[in-house]
């Protein structure tokens, strides 16, 4: 570098395993042409890279749970009703005359107005089983950090569509949790939903827990609209708790990753002690459209298969069901 020089230079920093890295701190080391000199220089500032899970983009499919013009996931009266519900309430001082309800004025016989409410968003909780004994073998490819991408997809499709949208673990921690339902609010603008969870499920591991008790206790506390979930191996215990949590919920899609079938090679015949196949039949028979997850699936291809399941039950059981 000559005498008052400048020159800048970059380095390129991949991983193929998403997570929090630091950069830094840099140090220089300068040298005269000789190599007679050497200067080494540190500093204390680093950065932090972080990679997050691969997110797939997700066909606009139509499942049960979807917002106005998309499902049935809002209530009538209000969709009926636009954007804006006319709600009567009475008059307060200050009011503008010009939101009178005269309709409604006439009926009570004190003065009315109108009261514009926001209809109700759909809501989707995106269930992430991250316990330990679910899943089996560990990098790129495993069937966890599969699961975790596939979460991530759904949770940045289905806020891009308007949901309000939730992450909920097999611990019972739900992101974002500040809410007390854990929702992201109408005021919360999606791509900062999106960040949150996106910065969550970058660092997200193993849970040391046995069982989904704690999940199914969050989920019974109310409607929960669309849930769809990422599931490693069940038992016949936690199938049943599993097959529960469909009470609460308008519609629920199950992705099944058992480590027998993520293990197989494809046209692998199934040996005898293969259990993925009843787990799946029990949470069907509770209403769940589960599909098994072989090892390489295409997130989208499994979304567009899960629709189709639904379809075909809501057409068997003598209607197309909600769209």
């Amino acid at each position: 570098v000559e005498a008052g020089g400048r020159r800048e230079v970059s380095y390129r920093v991949r991983s193929d395993l998403r997570g929090r890295y630091p950069l830094g701190p840099l140090q220089l080391r300068l040298t005269d042409p000789f190599g007679m000199c050497e200067l080494t220089r540190s500093f204390s500032t680093y950065d932090t890279l972080t990679v997050i899970p691969r997110v797939e983009p997700l066909a606009p499919v139509r499942l049960s749970g979807e917002a106005k013009g998309y499902g049935d996931g809002r209530q009538r009266s209000l969709a009926l009703a636009g954007e804006d519900d006319a709600i009567p309430r009475g008059y307060r001082y200050g009011d503008d005359l010009r939101r009178v309800h005269w309709r409604s004025t006439a009926r009570y016989g004190e003065l009315m107005v109108r009261r514009e409410e926001q209809p109700q968003r759909a809501r989707c909780t995106v269930l992430l089983d991250t316990r330990g004994i679910a899943f089996q073998g560990a990098g790129p490819d495993s069937a966890f950090e599969w699961a975790v991408a596939g979460a991530a997809s759904v949770l940045v499709h289905m806020l891009e569509r308007g949901f309000s949208v939730r992450l909920l673990t097999d611990t019972g921690n739900a992101v974002p949790g500040e809410s007390g339902d854990g929702f992201a609010g109408a005021s919360q603008g999606s791509a900062d939903a999106a960040g949150l969870m996106m910065d969550i499920l970058a660092v997200i591991d193993h849970s040391e827990g046995a069982g989904l008790s704690r999940a199914y206790d969050v989920l019974r506390g109310g409607n929960e609209g669309l849930l769809v979930a990422f599931l490693g191996d069940l038992d016949e215990e936690q199938a049943a708790v599993a097959a529960r949590m469909r009470q609460r919920s308008q519609g629920a899609v199950a992705f099944v990753l058992d480590s027998d079938t993520w293990a197989r090679e494809p046209g692998d015949v199934p040996g005898p002690l293969d259990r993925s196949g009843e787990r799946l039949r029990l949470l069907r028979e509770a209403g769940w459209t589960a599909l098994g997850v072989p090892r390489g699936a295409s997130m989208d291809e499994l979304w567009r298969h899960a629709d189709r399941e639904r379809r075909g039950v809501a057409a068997a059981s003598g209607g197309e069901g909600p769209r």
